[in-house]
C-alpha cells in the first residue's frame, strides 16, 4: 500500500492563508515551500471572498517553481447578490481559474461580490456565475457549501437539482463534488451522501482538506485566532469553532491513506485540475493611462514642449544658461529612452490642476527633487542645479523603474485632486490602495491575553515588557532578561507567549492607504479585483507592491496637515489686510 501511494500524487485545491483575515493563518511562502518540499509541482489559494494574496502568491510560486492555481471561495445567495434581508443565507463555493479568461472572470466575480454585494459577507449569485463561468472550474466546497448545506438538512433532492444547476452553470467537467475527512461527524455524513450523489448523477469527486493552518499542531493558536476574529476567549459558551484539529495542510500520503483504497479518483481530479489549471500573468510591462496631446505632438514631443516652456517661465524671460539647457535635453533623453513621457504630463496635469485651483501642493519630496524636468513642470518647487542634485538618484537608466514622484496635498482637500483624477481618467480607471494592519508582537501578546481569558493587570505587565524596536517576540525574550525569566518561570506566560509569536505578523484587517492611489488604461475590474472599504470607498484587493509588479501606475497624494494649517495661516494673513507673502520666495 506504501509504494502504491507514493506512487500517487495529490494537489491541495483548498487552501485558506492569512488573507482569509483571521480565520486563515499559513503564511504564503510557508504554503508554496511545503508543496515543493512534497514535490506537489502545484498548488492553489482559495481565500474566503477576496483575492487579497493573489499576486504575492503567484510571485512566491514562481520564484519557487510551482505552478500556482487561483483561486477563490466565493459566497453564494440563492435570492440574489443584491439582496438585503437577514443575515446568512449565504453558501461557500470553491472556484479555481483554469486560464486567462477564467481569472479575469474570478476577478470580476470577487469584485461585484465585493463591491455590489457586501452584506455581512461579499456575495455573488446564480446569474453572476453563469454570466462568468467561462475558465472556471468549481466545487462544491465545504459543509456550508450549497449542496452539503441541504444533504445534512436532509433535503437530498434539492442537493441533487442545485449540483446539476452548477453543473450546467460551469459545464460538464467543470464541477466537482468535493469531500473532505477532517474529523467532524457532520462531514462523515456528508461524505456518504455526497459519494452517493457523485455516482447517481455522474458529477466528479475532489478530495481535499479545507486547510486553515499548516501543521496539525497549528490548531491550538489556530483556535486563538479564531478569538480574536470573534472577540470571544476561551471560555465563550457557544463561541465560534471549528470543531476539530484537523484542518491542516496534509500531506499527499496522508490524503491517500485516507481516501486511497476506494476514492482513488478524488485524489487522480486534484492533479487533473492542477494540470488544466494555466494561468499566466505578465509583469514588468507599464499601463500607463492615456494623456492626450494635442494633434501632431507625441508624448515625447509634448512632454519636450512643455519643460521647454516650463524652464523659461522659471528664468522670467532672462537668458537660460547652457548647463540647465543641457541638463533638460539630458533628463528628457533618460525620460524618452525609459517610455515614461506620459508618466510626466499627467504628474503634472493633477499638480498644476491644483495649484490653479488653489489647492495647497508642497514643493516636492524624495528624489524627484533632483529633476529638472519635473521642476520646469511645476511637480516640484526645487531647482536641482541651483542646489547640486543628481537626477541619477530619480530616474537611472541602467535601473528601469517606474519612476516614483510623492505629492504632498492638504490633507483637508486631498479628495479634490482625486476627484479631478476621477474626473479626468473615469471612476472605472481610478481607485485608491488598499493595506494590510499586521500584527505587532504588543498587539499580539494583548490580543491572545484576552482570547485566553487572562487577568489584564498580568497581560499589560507581559506586553511591556517587549522593547519597542523589536521586530518579533524572539528578539523581545534574547533582549529582555526579566521577560525572558517570567517565559521561563511561568507556564501561563508561556503559553502566552508561543500563541503571541505565532499570530505576530499575521494580517489582522484591511484598510485604505494614506497616499496610495492608482490609475489604469482601462476598467481596473479587467486587471484586479476591487473592494468598497465603509461601504463607499473603491479600493484595489491588491496592496501596492503587487500592483507594481503588474505595471499599474501609482501616485502618492500624501494628505498633510501642515499644509492645511499653512493655507488657513495664509488665509488669516488676508483677513488682517496684510500682504500675503510668496511661499516659493521664502529665504
Amino acid at each position: 500500500m506504501e509504494a502504491l501511494i507514493l506512487n500517487n500524487k495529490f494537489v491541495h485545491l483548498h487552501v485558506h492563508t492569512e488573507y482569509s483575515l483571521l480565520d486563515g493563518a499559513i503564511k504564503i511562502k510557508d504554503l508554496v515551500s511545503r508543496a515543493k518540499e512534497w514535490d506537489m509541482g502545484a498548488v492553489a489559494v482559495t481565500d474566503h471572498g477576496v483575492m487579497f494574496g493573489a499576486i504575492e502568491f503567484y510571485y512566491e510560486c514562481m520564484k519557487q517553481g510551482i505552478k500556482p492555481i487561483m483561486g477563490c471561495e466565493v459566497y453564494v445567495d440563492p435570492k440574489g447578490h443584491t439582496r438585503r434581508e437577514g443575515q446568512g443565507g449565504n453558501y461557500h463555493l470553491l472556484l479555481l481559474a483554469e486560464d486567462e479568461e477564467g481569472y479575469r472572470n474570478l476577478v470580476k466575480l470577487v469584485s461585484i461580490a465585493n463591491v455590489e454585494g457586501f452584506y455581512y459577507k461579499p456575495r455573488v449569485d446564480y446569474d453572476l456565475l453563469s454570466k462568468y463561468s467561462k475558465g472556471l472550474i468549481a466545487s462544491s466546497a465545504c459543509l456550508a457549501g450549497e449542496v452539503p448545506s441541504l444533504i445534512l438538512s436532509g433535503r437530498y433532492d434539492e442537493a441533487k437539482e442545485k449540483a446539476l444547476l452548477y453543473r450546467d452553470i460551469f459545464g460538464e467537467g467543470n464541477f466537482y463534488l468535493e469531500i473532505m475527512s477532517n474529523g467532524l461527524s457532520e462531514q462523515a455524513v456528508a461524505n456518504k451522501h455526497v459519494i452517493e450523489l457523485a455516482r447517481k448523477a455522474n458529477i466528479p469527486l475532489l478530495a481535499t482538506n479545507d486547510a486553515h493552518y499548516l501543521e496539525s499542531s497549528d490548531a491550538d493558536w489556530h483556535e486563538i485566532l479564531l478569538c480574536v476574529q470573534t472577540n470571544s476567549t476561551v471560555n465563550s459558551k457557544n463561541r465560534f469553532q471549528f470543531g476539530s484539529k484537523e484542518f491542516y495542510l496534509r500531506s499527499p500520503v496522508e490524503m491517500w491513506n485516507i481516501f486511497g483504497d476506494e476514492l482513488s479518483d478524488a485524489l487522480h481530479n486534484t492533479v487533473d485540475i492542477s494540470e488544466r489549471c494555466n494561468v499566466k500573468l505578465e509583469f514588468g510591462q507599464y499601463m500607463l493611462p492615456e494623456y492626450k496631446v494635442p494633434e501632431g505632438e507625441t508624448l515625447e514631443s509634448y512632454l519636450a514642449l512643455k519643460a521647454q516652456e516650463g524652464l523659461a517661465r522659471r528664468f522670467g524671460g532672462r537668458e537660460i544658461p547652457q548647463e540647465y539647457i543641457k541638463r533638460m535635453e539630458y533628463e528628457l533623453g533618460v525620460i524618452k529612452q525609459m517610455g515614461f513621457a506620459g508618466y510626466f504630463l499627467i504628474v503634472q496635469d493633477f499638480i498644476n490642476a491644483a495649484k490653479e485651483r488653489g489647492i495647497p501642493v508642497g514643493p516636492g519630496r524624495g528624489s524627484a527633487a533632483g529633476s529638472l524636468v519635473a521642476y520646469a513642470l511645476r511637480i516640484t518647487e526645487i531647482d536641482p542645479i541651483k542646489y547640486n542634485l543628481l537626477f541619477e538618484r530619480f530616474l537611472n537608466p541602467e535601473r528601469i523603474s517606474m519612476p516614483d514622484i510623492d505629492t504632498d496635498i492638504s490633507d483637508k482637500r486631498r479628495d479634490e485632486v482625486i476627484d479631478y483624477v476621477v474626473e479626468k481618467y473615469g471612476r472605472d480607471k481610478v481607485a485608491q490602495i488598499i493595506t494590510f494592519d499586521r500584527m505587532k508582537s504588543r498587539a499580539a501578546v494583548r490580543d491572545v491575553g484576552r482570547a485566553l481569558d487572562m487577568p489584564y493587570p498580568d497581560v499589560d505587565k507581559v506586553a511591556k515588557l517587549i522593547p519597542f524596536n523589536v521586530s518579533s517576540i524572539e528578539e523581545a525574550l534574547e533582549l529582555s532578561h526579566e521577560l525572558k525569566a517570567l517565559y521561563d518561570g511561568n507556564r501561563e506566560v508561556k503559553q502566552l507567549l508561543d500563541y503571541a509569536s505565532h499570530i505576530e505578523g499575521i494580517a489582522r484587517h484591511c484598510s485604505q492607504h494614506a497616499a496610495g492611489v492608482v490609475i489604469s488604461p482601462e476598467p481596473l475590474v479587467n486587471i484586479v479585483p476591487l473592494k468598497a472599504i465603509n461601504g463607499t470607498q473603491i479600493v484595489t484587493q491588491y496592496p501596492m507592491e503587487p500592483l507594481e509588479k503588474l505595471g499599474l501606475v501609482k501616485m502618492d497624494f500624501l494628505g498633510l496637515r501642515t499644509l492645511s494649517m499653512i493655507e488657513e495661516t495664509l488665509k488669516n494673513i488676508a483677513k488682517n489686510g496684510k500682504k500675503i507673502p510668496d511661499l516659493t520666495q521664502l529665504p
